[in-house]
């Protein structure tokens, strides 16, 4: 009887502090934000963003697949330095602010084997 009351109040202690594991991420994407969103099949939902306003511009990366993925920015292939977004599983959210010139520029998941995770944003 006391193994059944001391697995009972240990199983209780878990689910009161979040250990089964299976609740959504509590983080959200900050409502001014640029959104971004990783799909299922390698993919960004947009294979073109934009244009969008030169300056300070904060960026939303949301996770709707089942895998990791990261977000980087490019132009003329060079990265944009000190600027990555990572997202580790479905529901995940990261957020991030850069300041961007007016150009175009590449949006790339780095994640080995997500060479195809490509968009183009438009800056004006």
């Amino acid at each position: 009887m006391k193994r059944l009351i001391s697995f009972s109040a240990s199983v209780a202690l878990l689910a009161a502090c979040g250990g089964g594991g299976t609740s959504a991420p509590t983080e959200t994407v900050p409502a001014d934000a640029f959104v971004v969103t990783a799909v299922s099949g390698l993919r960004f939902d947009a294979e073109s963003y934009g244009p969008i306003t030169a300056g300070p511009i904060v960026f939303g990366y949301k996770n709707e697949d089942s895998i990791r993925h990261t977000l980087i920015l490019a132009k003329d292939d060079i990265k944009v330095p000190n600027f990555k977004l990572v997202v580790g599983q479905n529901g995940a959210v990261d957020s991030g602010t850069v300041t961007l010139d007016a150009g175009t520029y590449t949006l790339i998941c780095d994640v080995p084997g997500h060479s195809n995770m490509k968009a183009t944003l438009t800056v004006k």
